[in-house]
């Protein structure tokens, strides 16, 4: 092997030996819903997906998925500002723009390359970032990655934000970054007072709601929406496609000189291919289910209750979450990809999530539920929790 070769060869290895080595697993086949998989030979209950609302494979959804295919093809052939900019992708940024109540809205190809977009136009040297502590690691990487001198606040802790925000001063540009859910607890930042903070110091703030996109607020248009604020509370919201809404890709909403400095600036805007113009479309009659199935949004939220219920009748130990994430925290990472691997044994996927995606001591079992879930499988779920439980498998953080 290279030099190079063998450095990588160690580097696997100690990564091994701390137990934290990951594994792909290959999906065979879905069925219709997209939660009974057949993974490597075995037929599972999935409980890791983000397809909140169930709509992936959604009968309407897939259809104009094809007939889009048919009239523009499966690619956009160039990046937006060449030749890649089809009439579906500028009439979805209008109709997203509507959704979010914002007036302007802008499509990238991930949330990841948004999230880069935004700290590269709005900051660089001389400037800061703060961001919450648990932030997704499209955040951190933004805020490292500009340039800007970098700090994070104690997770969703609205008083040490203000003491940063007052340390830094009101003459210098500060962009405060956090999610709205986070994507590993599944908890709510205090939106109303971060926005509150930000206003006092002048600081925009960007909400990346990549998980409440869709699940919260009256009509799903997220964490945002629930706390009632509008864009002058947080001029920069990021949102995602592949989760919720089912397709992919994301999109930066807020006002029309933001919208129009990003499309003049951003690099990961500049220089990447546009999404196929039949994702676009896809995701246009996904926000029609949106509005027309509502009932998707009460039905995952019903089942995640109905799980942290059943958890505190196991004596399971759960983290404040309402929303469709809802880790069960293990502690040691050997214990929490044992636990993950019995419930694989018995029908359920359920990842184990171990640092570096989570502070070390936090390993966890993270479950995320979804529309096309039924009751009767989440009874399944705790059913096999339960067996576990009493088996002494699954032993939560700080149990003997």
């Amino acid at each position: 092997m290279s030099r190079a070769d063998v450095t990588l060869a160690e580097k696997l290895a100690a990564q091994a030996a701390a137990g934290r080595s990951r594994r792909r697993r290959t999906v065979e086949a879905r069925e219709p819903g997209g939660v009974r998989v057949n993974v490597e030979g075995r037929e599972c209950l999935s409980f890791c997906s983000n397809d909140y609302l169930g709509l992936a494979d959604h009968p309407r959804i897939v259809a104009a998925f094809c007939e889009a295919a048919r009239r523009w093809g499966v690619g956009s052939g160039a990046s937006h500002l060449v030749s890649g900019h089809d009439a579906e992708h500028h009439v979805l940024e209008e109709e997203l723009a509507r959704f979010v109540a914002r007036p302007r809205a802008l499509l990238f190809s991930t949330g990841y390359m948004a999230n880069l977009a935004v700290a590269s136009v709005l900051v660089g040297r001389g400037d800061h970032v703060l961001e919450d502590r648990l932030n997704h690691a499209s955040l951190l990487d933004a805020g490292l990655a500009s340039g800007a001198r970098f700090a994070r606040y104690a997770h969703a802790d609205v008083a040490a934000l203000r003491k940063r925000l007052a340390l830094i001063g009101a003459t210098a540009r500060t962009l405060v970054m956090t999610d709205g859910v986070f994507s590993m607890d599944g908890d709510i930042a205090p939106l109303r007072e971060i926005a509150a903070a930000c206003r006092e110091t002048d600081a925009p703030l960007l909400v990346d709601d990549a998980h409440g996109f869709g699940v919260l607020g009256a009509m799903g248009a997220g964490s945002v929406e629930e706390a009632g604020l509008g864009v002058d509370d947080v001029p920069i919201l990021m949102c995602t496609l592949g989760k919720a809404v089912g397709t992919f890709g994301a999109f930066v909403a807020g006002s029309p000189v933001l919208i129009e400095s990003l499309l003049q600036r951003a690099r990961t805007y500049l220089y990447t291919t546009a999404l196929p113009p039949a994702v676009a479309a896809a995701t246009r009659e996904s926000l029609r289910v949106m509005r027309d199935e509502p009932w998707r949004r009460s039905r995952v939220l019903e089942h995640a209750a109905r799980f942290r219920a059943g958890l505190a009748d196991l004596g399971l130990p759960s983290l404040p979450s309402r929303t469709p994430i809802q880790p069960v925290l293990i502690g040691e990472e050997a214990a929490a990809v044992a636990a993950s691997s019995a419930l694989f044994e018995q029908g359920f996927w359920v990842p184990a999530i171990r640092p570096p995606t989570v502070p070390v001591g936090t390993s966890r079992l993270r479950f995320t539920f979804s529309a096309s879930h039924t009751s009767a499988q989440v009874e399944q779920l705790l059913a096999a929790l339960r067996e576990l439980r009493t088996s002494g498998v699954l032993r939560p953080a700080g149990s003997a």
